[in-house]
């Protein structure tokens, strides 16, 4: 009888030491965040597309996927993390709102979900979109 209560004694530290540990075994790769950073941008209303770069786009045409981290670019700590997105913003949108929009939801997101701090979110806006290009391909694909 004694020994069981050794042994059950002897599992609830083992369980009792894994808790406190808490994260130190576990790192979050640098491309888990800007994935989650760029789910948490494409929601934002007023962010046309992600600016990646050339790089980006061969990428995302070789693969045929649709690559989440486009224009994210993160860097991390052990504890910390900085992030800066890089964006397209539809015209007649408020860039100041969108940025701030952004900003709030990307630091949210990964503050959540990883459990590392965001000390900062650096927004890029790149570009414009205006429906003006989208008319002037339809118009060119007539033609």
């Amino acid at each position: 009888m004694e020994e069981n209560k050794k042994v059950e004694l002897e599992k609830e530290e083992k369980v009792e030491e894994i808790v406190e540990n808490g994260n130190d075994g576990i790192k979050i790769a640098n491309d888990v965040v800007a994935v989650i950073a760029g789910v948490a941008v494409a929601e934002v209303p007023g962010v046309a597309s992600m600016s990646g770069g050339f790089a980006g786009g061969i990428t995302e045409v070789l693969s045929g996927k649709k690559n989440l981290s486009k224009g994210i670019k993160v860097e991390a700590d052990e504890k910390e993390v900085k992030i800066d997105v890089n964006i397209i913003v539809e015209y007649g949108t408020r860039i100041p709102d969108v940025a701030f929009e952004i900003q709030n939801r990307v630091k949210k997101a990964v503050e959540n979900m990883t459990g590392l701090k965001v000390e900062a979110v650096n927004v890029h806006v790149q570009g414009v979109k205006t429906e003006r290009e989208d008319n002037d391909d339809i118009d060119s694909k007539e033609n």
